[in-house]
This record gives structure tokens, C-alpha cells and sequence, in this order.
């Protein structure tokens, strides 16, 4: 086995050293390289000014590059990178590409071509470059360690746009979106984990335009498979071990396996045939939360098609933050949970509109204690529909019902006595919001107002719901003697956790602002809506489109419609699970005071880690200066 592995590093190597030896810059015929470019500078042109160019003139992938690059607003006669100090010197694909770069560059030594490692996030980590006229011009452009080239920030160019794309890019002379760049050639290919098939990086060739080949783009695709060979051989103990267990767990039984790690998800037929896609991303984010505890657990997972999953969590690793497991999934029946005659919770509610997966668990979770008679604790931030998500939930099974509303921030001798009247009478629903607001005394007040009634078995005792904001500080013993009759706490996303529901939220808030007026949302302007963080939730979502129908009442909202705080967007629209690791970091940020070395410790992360992602996610400080 070694002896083959062996044979085939050096079949590997030999493929690389042979297309470098294919890879002789030559540009084309002078006067058709100047006909092509000005034709294209052209083109260009006409794109800038907002005018398509002419069939023909610009490659597809390149005209759809520019169009990124237009959303992206990059700058197009400057370059405004950022610079990332701590890339990962040590990290697997810095150790599998080094050796193979290093063997390249020797074969370019004499050529004018540079080779260029990027990770995912186009920060270069590595060049290399013979040539001391084209070493020069990269510094000059900031084609170098440490800079980012992604194309949010550069535009189109071989390395931000195979990212992109996700595909091989090659970008010539005034293709590039940026003027200063038309010099230069470059081709680019994407680096694949061989395992996991997540995106690495990128492997990129650069050249001048004179000098640019029609082999460039074939080099680079050896060098990237070349480092891709070598991610396979140096794949850990971890993958196999993971490996190893699933298999070990298919053997065993014929149910629903799952092996799960930071970067992998594999799953037998059973599991396919079982588990509905729409409900894998609530299974997966608590399952994966259970194996990071290093102990072996069991789970009742509510999923958003109304089934409920038992999940038997079994961690293969864990360790340094990081954590790989196998999951053995049963969905179980939860009929005898429901009273006689009662509907039980599919989809989204009347009065809290969404049907994405995280927001369909929680008021699945929430319906199930009304169907028991429960007493919950919603928790979450403000205005992220937790008032509304009871209400919505007694509206399902009692529309007559009586519901009332009470805010304990008007607490005083007359708000207790009014809890008391409503306990008394019976029947319907309570809602006690904004319960950690209460001062010791009266929270000590509103527990013994509750005690009679909290473990009563009158069919018709009334639903009480508490409502209060996450909090990182302990709960004084007051209010502790409070909550305690509230045993059931459930979590409610906010906004930006189900950030698919905005495209159902929009339509409903607009109908219900203009009393259902024809005033609907272009695709435009949903994009940008969807590619906000929403602090403000909800709430803050119905005040913008307020402001909106204050000035159009009919028609089609543009995004020149929607106020300046709509401009604060994303890169892109992040997973849940994106959206909660961005919390993660911006929280551990807040409590290290901003110190992204000790905040990355906390998260268990690497400085240059932590960095990438706090660009990625555009994530800021309370003072507005980026972090």
C-alpha cells in the first residue's frame, strides 16, 4: 500500500511538472489581442454605464461576474482590500499545498507567471513569482499575502470569481472589473476537501495579458487536483475514526444513521427515505450541540413537519472545540400527547406567519404545552414574536377563547391584583410579558399570586405564558422563585434565524399596513430585506415597511424605496446555522471586550479563524468600527 501511494505522488507530481513544462507564456497575435481588448474595454464600458453590451462581446461568466461586482458596489478606478495579519500557516491546506507550490515554483522560476494560494475567503497565503518586473507589479496591486481578493472587494478576478462561481475562472485584460487591473491575466481553479468536498481555497495563476497562455487555466487545474491528492493522503484520524463508527452503526441496525462533523454530514438510505429535508437543520443543530459535550446522550427532537424525532447521540471526538459523531434517528408518534378534537401544529400559525424550519419548532413546542396546559417560559429578544407566537398559538385552538395581555413593566399593587382577578375567573389564556423586569418585591409578589394555581389539575385552568429577554447574567433568587413556575423554557428564534421567513413576513405585514392594498415587494428589493441581520426583529421589520407605505401605497417597492437602515446588509443570506455561529462570535466579542484572541479561545478557534469569519460575516462593534 505504501509502495502504491508512493507510485502515485510521483505519477501526481509528474502530471504537474509536465503542464508546467506545457505552460510557456505566449501571447496571440498582436493585433487580435488588441482588436479583442479594446472591443471588451468597450463593452465595459457600456456596463458602467448601466447600457448592456452588445451580444457576444463579453464572455457569460464574466458579464455575470460584473453584474456581482455592481451589487457589490466595488469601486471600479480603486482597490480597497483588507488585510488579514494572521493567516493560517499551519492549517491542512497550507501543509498539503506547500510542498506541491514549492515544486511548482521551481518549474516557473524563469517564467513570468506567478502562483497563488488563496483560502476560502480569497485571502492570499501564499505567492510565489520568478519574475521581479511582475513580483513589483502584484505588490503594486496588492496581489500579495495577507490581502483579500474576493471578489466583494476586487471585483472580478480569477480568484474571487472561481470562489464565487464555484468553477474553474479565467479573467483576461479588461475583463476585470477594476480599471487598474487590465494588465493582467489570471486563472483561477477552486480547491476541494476530497473528503468532505467543502471549498479550501483556490489555486491561482497570474500572468501579464501579453504573456497569458491558453494552458494556464489547464496548469492550474493540475496543481489543484496535485493538492487535492494530498489532502486525501493527509486526511486524519478523525475522518477515518468518524468513518469507522458510521459504518460500525449501519452494521448493527437498519434504521436511520447519521455521522455528522463541523464539516461533514453523511446518511444511510434509511435516513434519506425518513427525514424530510426541510427537518434535517433543526435535527442537525441539536444533535450537534449534544455530541460537542463529549458524553453520549438521547434527544427529543420537535421537527417542522410535526413529527418528533428520538435521537441517540454517540461522539466519536471531541475535542480542541471541535466534535464528530454518529446519530441513530426514530421518529416516535406524539398522538398521545394530543387532547380529543384539539388540530395539532403542521404549519405556521394564523397570526405568526413563517414556515421556516426553526420557527415551525418553536411553535410546535409551544403548541404542545397549550395542548398539555403547560405553563412556558418564552424567552428571546425583543420584538421577536413572542407575545404574538402565544396569541397565535391560543387563536389555533380557541378562537373565541378570551386572551389577555398583561406587561410587567407597569407593575405596581393594581398590575398584581389584575394577574389575581384573571387567575381567579379561569379559562383562556394569560400572558405575563417582560417578567425579568420586575423588581424583587414584586416578583416575589407575582410567584404568590401564581403558587395556588401552578399545579392545579382544573381542566379549566387558565394557560399562563411568561415572556422575557435572553440574559448571559443569573437570575436573582427572587426572580428564580418566580420562573419555577414557569418549569418549560422554550427559545424563540430571532429574525435573523429564520431569515427565509422574511419572503412570507413582507406580503403579510404590507396587506395588513394598507389594508390590503395591491403594494407588493419586487425581487430586488426582497433581496435586500432578506441580506439584513435585523436586530431589532420583527418589530423593526414592520417599522421599516411602516416607512415604506407612508410614501407608496400602490405599486412595486424598489429598493430606492426602502430607508437608509435597509442598506446595512450582508454579503449573502446566511444558513441558520450560520446565523447562530455569527451570535456566537459576536457575543463571545462583546464579553471579551472585542479582544478577537481571547474571544477565539472561548470559541475554540483559531485568531486567524475567528478573523475570517468576522469578515465573512461583516460582523461590527456596538461603536460601529469593525472588529
Amino acid at each position: 500500500m505504501v509502495e502504491q501511494n508512493e507510485r502515485a505522488v510521483h505519477h501526481e507530481r509528474s502530471d504537474a511538472r509536465e503542464a508546467a513544462d506545457r505552460f510557456v507564456p505566449a501571447p496571440a497575435a498582436p493585433v487580435a489581442v488588441g482588436a479583442a481588448a479594446a472591443r471588451v474595454a468597450l463593452a465595459r464600458e457600456s456596463f458602467l454605464h448601466d447600457e448592456d453590451p452588445a451580444p457576444g462581446l463579453v464572455r457569460a461568466p464574466i458579464l455575470a461576474s460584473w453584474t456581482r461586482s455592481r451589487q457589490f458596489s466595488v469601486p471600479t478606478d480603486h482597490l480597497e482590500l483588507p488585510y488579514e495579519s494572521d493567516s493560517e500557516a499551519d492549517s491542512p491546506l497550507m501543509r498539503a499545498a506547500r510542498p506541491v507550490i514549492e515544486d511548482l515554483a521551481d518549474q516557473f522560476a524563469t517564467e513570468p507567471v506567478s502562483v497563488i494560494l488563496c483560502d476560502d475567503e480569497g485571502v492570499v497565503l501564499e505567492r510565489r513569482t520568478g519574475d521581479s518586473a511582475l513580483r513589483a507589479q502584484l505588490d503594486r496591486i496588492w496581489l500579495a499575502p495577507g490581502f483579500s481578493y474576493a471578489e466583494q472587494y476586487v471585483g472580478t478576478n480569477g480568484i474571487g470569481t472561481a470562489l464565487e462561481g464555484r468553477a474553474p475562472a479565467q479573467v483576461f485584460g479588461h475583463e476585470h472589473y477594476v480599471e487598474h487591473l487590465e494588465e493582467m491575466a489570471c486563472a483561477g481553479v477552486p480547491i476541494h476537501h476530497p473528503v468532505t468536498g467543502k471549498l479550501l481555497g483556490v489555486l491561482d495563476l497570474t500572468c501579464w495579458r501579453s504573456e497569458a497562455s491558453a494552458m494556464m487555466a489547464a496548469t492550474a487545474a493540475t496543481i489543484a487536483r496535485r493538492i487535492e491528492e494530498v489532502l486525501l493522503e493527509q486526511s486524519g484520524r478523525r475522518e477515518l475514526t468518524l468513518l469507522h463508527d458510521y459504518l460500525a452503526a449501519c452494521r448493527r441496525g437498519r434504521g436511520a444513521v447519521l455521522a455528522v462533523s463541523d464539516d461533514l454530514v453523511m446518511m444511510n438510505d434509511r435516513a434519506r427515505e425518513l427525514i424530510d429535508p426541510a427537518d434535517q437543520v433543526p435535527l442537525l443543530a441539536d444533535a450537534t450541540e449534544a455530541i460537542r459535550t463529549g458524553r453520549r446522550r438521547q434527544l427529543l427532537v420537535d421537527l417542522p413537519s410535526g413529527a418528533t424525532a428520538r435521537v441517540q447521540c454517540r461522539p466519536s471526538w471531541a475535542e480542541n472545540g471541535l466534535s464528530g459523531g454518529v446519530l441513530q434517528v426514530q421518529l416516535v408518534s406524539r398522538a398521545s400527547l394530543n387532547r380529543p378534537g384539539t388540530p395539532s401544529i403542521t404549519t405556521a400559525l394564523p397570526a405568526a406567519v413563517g414556515s421556516g424550519a426553526l420557527w415551525t419548532k418553536c411553535a410546535q413546542t409551544v403548541d404542545r404545552h397549550f395542548r398539555l396546559n403547560e405553563w412556558p417560559l418564552l424567552e428571546g429578544e425583543p420584538g421577536s414574536g413572542r407575545t404574538t407566537l402565544a396569541r397565535a398559538t391560543h387563536q389555533m385552538h380557541s378562537p373565541a377563547g378570551h386572551v389577555r395581555v398583561l406587561d410587567a413593566a407597569n407593575c405596581g399593587p393594581r398590575w398584581i391584583a389584575e394577574v389575581a382577578d384573571e387567575l381567579h375567573t379561569g379559562g383562556g389564556t394569560l400572558v405575563l410579558q417582560h417578567v425579568d423586569s420586575l423588581s424583587a418585591e414584586n416578583a416575589l409578589a407575582l410567584a404568590d399570586a401564581l403558587e395556588p394555581y401552578r399545579e392545579s389539575t382544573d381542566p379549566e385552568r387558565q394557560w399562563v405564558v411568561a415572556t422575557r429577554s435572553r440574559s448571559s447574567e443569573a437570575d436573582s433568587p427572587e426572580l428564580a422563585e418566580l420562573l419555577s413556575c414557569f418549569p418549560r423554557s422554550i427559545e424563540v428564534p430571532p429574525l435573523r434565524h429564520h431569515i427565509e421567513d422574511v419572503a412570507e413576513l413582507v406580503p403579510y405585514l404590507l396587506a395588513r399596513l394598507t389594508r390590503g392594498a395591491d403594494l407588493h415587494c419586487s425581487p430586488e428589493a426582497m433581496r435586500v430585506l432578506m441580506r439584513n441581520r435585523w436586530p431589532g426583529n420583527v418589530d423593526q421589520l414592520y417599522q421599516v415597511l411602516r416607512k415604506v407605505v407612508a410614501r407608496r401605497r400602490t405599486g412595486t417597492i424598489r429598493p430606492e424605496d426602502l430607508p437608509p437602515e435597509t442598506r446595512a446588509i450582508t454579503r449573502r443570506v446566511l444558513t441558520p446555522l450560520e446565523a447562530i455561529e455569527c451570535d456566537a462570535i459576536v457575543d463571545a466579542l462583546l464579553d471579551t471586550d472585542g479582544n478577537k484572541a481571547e474571544a477565539a479561545r472561548r470559541l475554540g478557534m483559531s485568531r486567524a479563524t475567528i478573523y475570517r469569519k468576522i469578515r465573512g460575516y461583516g460582523i461590527s462593534m456596538p461603536d460601529g468600527s469593525e472588529v
